[in-house]
């Protein structure tokens, strides 16, 4: 029986560790206004002797990028038996890689932007002008560019003229190996997010996200004042029951748990369009996890502990 504080686990050296120190903080206060033993652990190499010196009561993994969603950090605390909060390894490897997430999303019943993989080596050495000019062929314009693993939207473009494609790629490749090329779909953009205390996957109120210049970039994502929200979202009562449905469907589809965010558009049909999927929402003060569960009239503080209570009824 492990008696120790709980241990929030944040920072890393991803592009995103900014974003999960405050995503880190912010959980940590929400629990220390309830008087909950918390440590804000920064992950770096002396994690596993660390997480064994401390034998904490439970772990919430709040590390982004692939250091904290790609699953490795999952397997790392399962094998040292220490009750966590959130996804399994296996749910955030699916969510954490774009293109298998699409396809596990896609078989689900859920709408996928056509998209294809192009992987550095594949634009390197077969030439990238007939390359790029092949995806524009199959896809068609405009599309949105991105890297085939991470968040907080980094190295993500939209592409409206083929000219534009080159510099696009560049950009997601400065953050991996391979990127995907997809369709890009008008509409409203939302993130859906989904709570399991439970009883059961449920979504909660829909976020409507409004970036200044139209793209919801890092910038965007994490400066004040430099995107609008609206929460619930500004649709229709059946377009909002869609997104909804949609989200806990996602959760279902990549096998994820506690919770989630799923972000998604919504077209001009109602047609729900799925973007990707989050196993460690953003804590920050513009995410919109937060936003939401504000929205539904429920505390972060009491989410947390009830999240805590569950995991360690898992063992």
């Amino acid at each position: 029986m492990h008696t120790g504080p709980i241990i929030i686990l944040s920072g890393g050296l991803s592009p995103e560790r900014d974003v999960s120190l405050r995503s880190g903080r912010r959980v940590a206060e929400a629990l220390r206004r309830r008087d909950v033993e918390v440590d804000v652990v920064d992950v770096d190499e002396n994690l596993a002797a660390h997480l064994r010196d401390r034998g904490p009561s439970c772990v919430i993994p709040l590390v982004h990028g692939a250091v904290g969603e790609d699953g490795a950090l999952h397997r790392l605390i399962s094998g040292l038996n220490l009750p966590y909060v959130g996804s399994t390894a296996d749910g955030c490897s699916l969510a954490f890689d774009k293109p298998t997430a699409n396809r596990h999303v896609h078989e689900a019943g859920v709408a996928v932007p056509e998209f294809i993989v192009l992987a550095h080596s594949t634009v390197r050495e077969q030439g990238a002008r007939e390359v790029l000019a092949a995806a524009v062929a199959h896809i068609g314009l405009p599309l949105i560019v991105k890297p085939s693993q991470g968040g907080s939207s980094l190295g993500v473009s939209v592409v409206r003229d083929e000219g534009e494609l080159p510099a696009a790629m560049v950009s997601a490749f400065a953050y991996g190996d391979n990127a995907i090329v997809q369709s890009f779909i008008e509409g409203t953009e939302v993130a859906v997010s989904v709570l399991d205390t439970g009883d059961g996957a449920q979504a909660l109120p829909v976020v409507e996200i409004r970036a200044d210049g139209g793209i919801y970039d890092y910038h965007a994502r994490y400066t004040a004042g430099s995107t609008e929200f609206a929460v619930p979202a500004h649709l229709p009562a059946e377009t909002l029951a869609a997104c909804e449905r949609t989200a806990v469907t996602i959760h279902h589809a990549l096998g994820l748990r506690d919770w989630s965010r799923s972000d998604l558009i919504a077209d001009s049909q109602g047609r729900v369009w799925f973007l990707e999927a989050n196993v460690a929402p953003g804590m920050t003060e513009t995410s919109t996890y937060p936003q939401a569960v504000h929205a539904a009239g429920l505390h972060m503080g009491d989410i947390v502990e009830t999240l805590i209570k569950q995991a360690i009824q898992r063992g």
